[in-house]
């Protein structure tokens, strides 16, 4: 019998401090041997387990990923079996496919708003964001605007980490360090209401502003230099932004007036997160471009997509046109397989009818934390919620103590000791965020609200 050669489970902290270099995290803080990293071993319905044994609430769904969460494992291991048993990897390359991916575009078609019916697969959110930008200047190049090479996103939003994707990222943080971004993107207002004047509340009069500005941006720029203009449906950085109504439609009609693309980032809004296929439906979109990822597969496999629309195609399927562009594994039968499962889970579950039976209650139990000192907004819609947090300076800033002592200490620690996992942001507007997974019953997010009601009460409290 041969020893297995699996680290044990006492030793895989400082195994990764040795080895294992972590995403966004100062691996340097993981301590020697490892003592500050926090090890998930196994997860089960809506939980995860750590190494000790100890269960918490996964609270933000893995990183809005699994929105089934962990009880389907059987149902997905039955469908890569089988995939893995007849194909194991075919490239969608040079005129060639295989009949998973095949499927799984045709699935996309009918479940995609009208008139997207056309898929490009990728390994995940950021690579589909790259592919959006390549299609859009591919699409503009044949047809004879090769000037447009210029992007609008929004600001705060984060778009992925890739050279491309990290262009449309509004975080000098993170796009410094690397140097010139390799896409000439302005950032425009995001959503976010909250400190406004009063007259902002109003939905037609918030719209109509944000409308405004960016369309005086677009003619400062040079509308005949814009290639794509990208924004996600709810706005994940700076907490869940939601759009006021019109604003998606005033959107499609400024891309109409100037000739841009306009690309909808749904990598982490779509497959029932908002209670829809695409939580762009719940605002009127009518993108040209869809960028997907995370819940495709429901975390249980690596895969995104952008999904193009019609008349995009059209151009670029011109007769000896090229598109020049690709990833190796690119609708892996694995994935595409595992894609199909968890789409027909969503279905065939009501996971949608779910979320929106739901939603109210959610809302309404997260709503009731306004009443806390130190929460300053409420925002979000669906399983997706985000308190932003208001502290102990005159404007609602934090001064270096509170940040420390509240935001960085006493919150996430109180949200782990009371058994749940959810993001606390450090940034300039502080925030605590959810997005549970999708089977979540009524009594768990009861449960959610009031473990995050009891430190926040405990924050309020010392502030």
């Amino acid at each position: 019998m041969t020893a297995s050669t699996r680290t044990p489970t006492t030793g895989l902290p400082a195994s990764a401090a040795r080895h294992l270099l972590l995403n966004m995290t100062p691996n340097g803080s993981l301590g020697t041997e490892g003592e500050n990293l926090f090890v998930i071993q196994r997860g089960h319905g809506p939980y995860v387990d750590d190494t000790d044994g100890r269960r918490y609430i996964d609270g933000l769904s893995g990183l809005y990923c699994c929105q089934l969460g962990y009880s389907y494992a059987p149902e997905f291991a039955e469908a890569a079996d089988k995939q893995l048993r007849e194909l194991c990897f075919s490239p969608l390359w040079s005129a060639s496919a295989h009949p998973t991916a095949i499927e799984l575009a045709e699935r996309l078609a009918r479940i995609a708003p009208a008139g997207i019916e056309h898929t490009f697969f990728s390994g995940g959110g950021a690579e589909a964001v790259e592919t959006a930008w390549k299609i859009a200047r591919r699409y503009h190049s044949l047809r004879g605007d090769t000037g447009r090479v210029k992007a609008i996103a929004r600001r705060g939003a984060y778009h992925g980490l890739t050279v491309g994707a990290l262009s449309l990222t509004d975080d000098p943080g993170l796009r410094e360090p690397y140097g010139p971004a390799a896409i000439d993107t302005r950032f425009t207002a995001n959503t976010n209401r909250f400190g406004l004047p009063a007259e902002y509340a109003d939905d037609a009069t918030y719209s109509a502003h944000l409308l405004a500005e960016l369309e005086a941006e677009i003619l400062a720029e040079g509308p005949d230099s814009i290639a794509m203009l990208i924004a996600e449906p709810v706005q994940n950085r700076g907490g869940c932004i939601t759009p006021p109504t019109g604003y998606w439609e005033g959107l499609r009609a400024l891309a109409d007036r100037y000739g841009f693309l306009l690309a909808a980032d749904e990598v982490i809004t779509a497959f029932g997160r908002l209670g829809e296929w695409f939580g762009g439906d719940r605002y009127g979109a009518r993108p040209d471009i869809i960028t997907v990822a995370k819940g495709i597969t429901a975390g249980y496999a690596p895969m995104g997509a952008t999904l193009v629309s019609d008349h995009v195609v059209d151009v670029i399927n011109r007769p000896g046109a090229v598109l020049n562009h690709g990833y190796t594994f690119a609708g892996h039968p694995l994935s595409a397989a595992i894609a199909l499962r968890s789409l027909e889970i969503i279905e065939r579950d009501g996971i949608l009818d779910h979320v929106r039976g739901q939603q109210d209650h959610l809302q309404a139990r997260m709503n009731a934390l306004t009443a806390l000192p130190i929460v300053g907004d409420v925002r979000g819609t669906g399983f997706f919620y985000a308190c932003e947090l208001s502290g102990d300076l005159d404007g609602g800033g934090f001064s270096d103590r509170a940040r420390t002592e509240l935001v960085a200490g006493l919150i996430p620690r109180r949200l782990r000791e009371a058994g749940l996992l959810a993001r606390v942001y450090n940034r300039d507007a502080p925030l605590v965020q959810i997005a549970p997974p999708l089977v979540s019953d009524r009594q768990l997010l009861d449960r959610i609200a009031q473990i995050i009601a009891d430190a926040l009460e405990e924050a309020s409290a010392r502030l």
